[in-house]
C-alpha cells in the first residue's frame, strides 16, 4: 500500500478508481479479472482476493479466480453452498457487503481451517452475469479500514463475473489449446501442442500419460496436481515444467488452464493452452514470480536461505540494484543478507555500521522504516517524492519500496528495495510485492524457529560427544560430526579416543539406530558402556561383546553398529573388532588405499550370544586411520560398497600432513540427509619406545626374593643408577609382597623404562583395590608397605585388568 498518513489515505480512492479505469480497457476478460483482483492487494491492504460466481445448479458459489498469497493459508474454499451460512453466501443471497473483524472472525467456523489468528473478511455482492461475490481477507490488526472499504466497493463493481465457456463438442481446437477429460485422462491436443512435446500428430495416443512420461521428472508433481480433479482446485491456474529433448537441455513449456466444474461441483474437464516459454523467461508473469517464490520458500529452511530465496525472485525480475532483508528480533533489526554484498554498493551510514558480514541496520537513523513497520504497510517512494532520511533515501534515489513482512500477528522483519534510475511503480508490480512480503514473513518466522531448534538440537548433540581429544604418543587424532539437516531429531553417530595403558589407545566409532531424542541417548549410553569395559583392561572383543550384552538387557528397540579398534602404540599393530559397521579404511604412507578385512559380527543388540572375532592390522610409521559412519558414504544413487570405494580414493589423493583440512574435504561432498561422524588417526610411530621385561611370580617361598633379583638384573642391563636401585627393589618387595598374600591367582611383575620414568607394576587376579591405612599404632606388624610404597613413588595407583587389577608405582630417574 501506499500511504503517508490521512492526506493521502484520502486520495487513495482517486488512485483506485484511475487503475481500475485503465483495466477496463483491457481486451482480455479473464486477464481483466485478475488484475481488478489485484488492486484489492494494492489499494485495500488485502493479503488475499477471491471471486465466486454460481456454479451450473446455482446451489454452490464457485471459485473463478484468485490474487495474493495462496489461499490455503487462509483457510480459503474452493466453493461454497449458495444456500449456507458462510459470509461469501450471506453477501450473494443479500445484496450487502459483509464485514468481519478479527474478534468475529476467531469465534466463526471459519477460524478453525485458518492456522493464524487475527485476519479480518470482506465479502461483497458483485454485479451482472447471475451475480457473485468478491471475498477479500488481511492480517492487519484494525481489519479494513473506511478507506479500505470504499477501495473494495469500487473493485466490487468493476468486476464481472465470467462465464467460462465450453469447447466445442467436435470442433477443432486451436494449435497451442488442449481440452483434458478429468475422468478418462483423455487429451485432444492442437498440432503446436503436440510439436512442443516432440510429437507428430499422428503419433499421440490421446492418453495424458503419454505426455507426462516425456516430461522431466522434478516437474511431475506440479504437473500431477493439475491432470488430477482431486488435487487442482477451480480457476485459472498457470505453471512451467519441462519436457525432455532428443538432444541439449530439456525445454520450458508453459500451460495456462482453467478447471471448469461439472455436476455437483466435481471438476469435470481442463481447458487451457501450452506455450514454449524458453523465449518467455525473462518476461515472466507476476503470479509466476510468486509461485516460484512460494515454492523456494516451502523448501527453505534457514533464515539464510529464506533471505537468498526473496533476492533471487525479486532482484532480477524487478531490476533493483540492491536489496536488503533484515529480521526484527527484541525491537532491534538484524541483517540476513544484502544483495549486493559489497559495502561500496549501500549508503555511507550502513558502512560506518558494518561489523563483519552484514552490518547492523541503523534503525534509530530511520525513523521512516520504523513507522512502517508499526504501520505494518508496504510503503512506495517513487523517485523526488517524500522526504526520507539519507540512510532510506540513499538506498534508493530512483525509487524505493520497504516491505514489512508480516506473520502470526507480527512483523518478522523488513524488506527494502532500491533504484538507482527512477523506476515507475506500476499496479502489477505492488501486488507482487505485497503478495511476496506475506509469504517471506510466514517464512522467515519458521526459518527462525528452525534455526533456534537446530541450534538447540546441535548443542545437545555436542554434548554427548567428546570435548576434545586426548593427545597421542606417536599418533595425531581428528574427528568431526555434521549433524542431519533435513530436520530436526538428533542423530545416533559418535566417536570416541580412549587412552589405555601401556601406551594403548581404543579408536570407537559408531551409529544408533534411527533419528530421535532416544537413538541420541542410547548413543551416550552405549559410548559410555565402551569406555568403562575398554577402561577395565578388557581385549576388544570383550569390550564389544559387553557392549553387546548390555544393550541386549536394556529391551530397547533400538540397536547399534561399531567399530572398535585397539592401537598398540609401541608395536604398530592393533586389533580391530566390528560390529555391523563400516571396516576401518588405512592410507598407507606410499599413498595406496586399503579397506581391511576384518571379519565383523552382527549390531550389537541383536543377538544375545554374538561372537566378535577379532581381525589384527599391521601399521607402519606414516599410515592414516579413517573411521566413518554409513552418512558419509551411503547416497540413494549407489550402494555403500561404492561409497566406501569412493571414500577410499579420496583418501588416497589427499596430503595426510594437515588432519583438519583433509577432514574438511572429506566432509564437504557430504549429503547432509543422514548424520556424519568422521575419526581420522595418523600413526607416527613412538620416537623414544620404552624399556619392557615381564617376570611371572610362582607362589614360592623365595618368590620375593626372585622378583627382587629379577628386577636388579633388569636395572643393572638398562644402567639405572645404584643409588636408585636400592628404593625400587623395596617397591617391588612391598607390591609382589602385597600380592601374594592378600590375593589368589598368578601374580605378574612388569618394568619399564621411559623418559627419565621407571615404571614398577604388578598384577593379580583380585579386583580389590590396596587401601592404605589411616593410622597404624607402634605395635602393628603390617599395613605399612603401601604408605612405603606412596613414599617411595613420585606417583602410584591402581588399574583394572582383565578381571583383576595392577598395582603400579612410578620413579623419577635422575639424569
Amino acid at each position: 500500500m501506499v500511504g503517508e498518513g490521512a492526506a493521502e489515505r484520502g486520495s487513495r480512492t482517486l488512485r483506485a478508481e484511475g487503475a481500475l479505469k485503465a483495466i477496463a480497457a483491457g481486451p482480455d476478460r479473464q486477464e481483466r479479472t485478475r488484475r481488478i483482483l489485484e488492486q484489492a492487494l494494492v489499494f485495500a491492504g488485502a493479503s488475499c482476493a477471491a471471486l465466486y460466481t454460481p456454479g451450473d445448479h446455482r446451489d454452490l458459489l464457485c471459485l473463478v479466480e484468485s490474487a495474493g498469497v495462496p489461499r490455503a493459508l487462509y483457510g480459503v474454499r474452493d466453493s461454497y453452498p449458495a444456500s449456507g451460512g458462510s459470509p461469501v453466501a450471506d453477501a450473494h443471497r443479500g445484496g450487502a457487503a459483509v464485514w468481519v473483524g478479527p474478534e468475529e472472525f476467531a469465534g466463526s467456523a471459519e477460524s478453525r481451517r485458518v492456522p493464524s489468528s487475527g485476519l479480518s473478511l470482506a465479502a461483497l455482492p458483485v454485479r451482472g452475469d447471475g451475480g457473485g461475490c468478491l471475498l477479500a481477507l488481511t492480517g492487519h490488526p484494525d481489519g479494513f479500514g473506511a478507506e479500505d472499504r470504499a477501495c473494495l466497493e469500487l473493485i466490487a463493481e468493476a468486476l464481472t463475473c465470467p462465464v467460462p465457456t465450453e469447447a466445442a463438442e467436435g470442433g477443432e481446437l486451436r494449435p497451442t489449446a488442449f481440452t483434458l477429460a478429468m475422468d478418462s485422462g483423455r487429451v485432444e491436443a492442437g498440432d503446436g501442442v503436440l510439436r512442443l512435446f516432440g510429437l507428430a500428430p499422428g503419433e499421440f495416443d490421446g492418453r495424458v500419460e503419454t505426455l507426462l512420461g516425456l516430461t522431466v521428472p522434478e516437474d511431475l508433481p506440479s504437473l500431477m496436481s493439475v491432470t488430477e480433479a482431486d488435487h487442482m482446485t477451480i480457476g485459472e491456474r498457470e505453471l512451467e515444467f519441462r519436457v525432455l529433448q532428443p538432444t541439449g537441455p530439456p525445454k520450458w513449456l508453459r500451460l495456462s488452464g482453467r478447471l471448469l466444474p461439472g455436476g455437483e461441483g466435481r471438476p469435470t474437464r481442463l481447458l487451457g493452452t501450452v506455450a514454449d516459454a524458453s523465449t518467455l523467461r525473462p518476461d515472466v508473469t507476476d503470479v509466476a514470480r510468486v509461485q516460484r517464490l512460494a515454492a523456494a520458500l516451502a523448501t527453505a529452511g534457514t533464515v539464510r536461505d529464506v533471505s537468498q530465496a526473496v533476492v533471487a525472485a525479486l532482484r532480477r525480475p524487478l531490476r533493483a540494484d540492491r536489496i536488503a532483508l533484515a529480521e526484527l528480533e527484541n525491537e532491534r533489526l538484524v541483517v540476513t543478507v544484502l544483495d549486493p554484498p559489497d559495502p561500496e554498493s549501500w549508503p555511507e551510514l550502513w558502512r560506518l555500521e558494518w561489523r563483519t558480514e552484514w552490518p547492523d541496520a541503523p534503525v534509530r537513523a530511520m525513523p521512516t522504516l520504523a513507522a512502517a513497520l508499526r504501520e505494518g504497510r508496504a510503503r512506495i517512494w517513487p523517485a523526488g517524492t517524500g522526504d526520507l532520511e539519507p540512510a532510506l533515501a540513499d538506498v534508493g534515489p530512483g525509487g524505493l519500496a520497504v516491505l514489512p513482512l508480516p506473520a502470526g500477528g507480527r512483523m518478522a522483519g523488513a524488506c527494502l528495495i532500491g533504484w538507482d534510475a527512477p523506476h515507475d511503480f506500476g499496479p502489477d508490480e505492488r501486488a507482487l510485492l505485497t503478495a511476496s512480503a506475506g509469504l517471506a514473513g510466514q517464512a522467515l518466522m519458521r526459518a527462525h524457529a528452525f534455526d533456534a531448534e537446530h541450534e538447540l538440537v546441535g548443542m545437545l548433540q555436542r554434548q554427548l560427544l567428546p570435548r576434545r581429544l586426548p593427545e597421542l604418543p606417536g599418533a595425531v587424532a581428528v574427528a568431526c560430526y555434521l549433524p542431519s539437516t533435513a530436520g530436526l531429531e538428533l542423530g545416533g553417530d559418535w566417536y570416541d579416543v580412549i587412552p589405555l595403558p601401556d601406551h594403548h589407545v581404543a579408536l570407537v566409532i559408531g551409529d544408533v539406530q534411527g533419528h530421535s531424542a532416544g537413538a541420541a541417548t542410547l548413543m551416550g549410553q552405549m559410548r559410555t558402556a565402551l569406555r568403562a569395559y575398554a577402561a577395565e583392561g578388557h581385549p576388544p572383543d570383550v569390550v564389544v561383546s559387553h557392549a553387546n550384552r548390555l544393550l541386549v538387557d536394556m529391551e530397547t528397540d533400538l540397536f547399534a553398529t561399531c567399530v572398535y579398534v585397539d592401537l598398540d602404540m609401541e608395536a604398530g599393530a592393533a586389533w580391530c573388532v566390528r560390529a555391523g559397521h563400516l571396516p576401518p579404511v588405512l592410507r598407507h604412507p606410499d599413498g595406496s588405499t586399503e579397506i581391511a578385512e576384518a571379519e565383523g559380527g552382527p549390531p550389537l543388540g541383536v543377538v544375545p550370544q554374538a561372537d566378535f572375532p577379532m581381525s589384527p592390522l599391521r601399521l607402519g610409521p606414516g599410515t592414516l586411520i579413517a573411521l566413518t559412519t554409513d552418512g558419509l558414504v551411503e547416497t540413494p544413487e549407489s550402494d555403500i560398497d561404492a561409497g566406501l570405494d569412493r571414500f577410499a580414493h579420496a583418501l588416497a589423493g589427499s596430503d595426510p600432513a594437515h588432519l583438519g583440512l583433509l577432514a574438511d574435504a572429506l566432509l564437504g561432498e557430504a549429503r547432509r540427509s543422514d548424520d556424519v561422524a568422521l575419526l581420522l588417526v595418523r600413526y607416527d610411530g613412538m620416537a623414544l619406545r620404552p624399556l619392557r621385561e615381564s617376570w611371572s611370580v610362582w607362589r614360592l617361598p623365595e618368590a620375593v626374593r626372585h622378583a627382587r633379583r629379577f628386577a636388579r638384573r633388569t636395572l643393572r642391563s638398562w644402567d639405572v643408577p645404584d643409588d636408585t636401585t636400592d628404593g625400587v627393589l623395596l617397591i617391588v618387595s612391598e607390591l609382589v609382597t602385597n600380592a601374594l598374600v592378600h590375593t589368589d591367582g598368578q601374580v605378574r611383575l612388569d618394568l619399564a623404562l621411559i623418559g627419565g620414568r621407571l615404571r614398577v607394576a604388578v598384577a593379580d587376579a583380585s579386583p580389590r583395590t590396596p587401601a592404605k591405612p589411616t593410622s597404624i599404632g607402634w605395635e602393628a606388624t603390617g599395613g605399612r608397605g603401601i604408605l612405603l610404597v606412596e613414599a617411595m613413588s613420585a606417583a602410584w595407583g591402581t588399574l583394572p585388568v582383565g578381571g583383576g587389577k595392577q598395582v603400579w608405582s612410578e620413579i623419577a630417574l635422575e639424569e
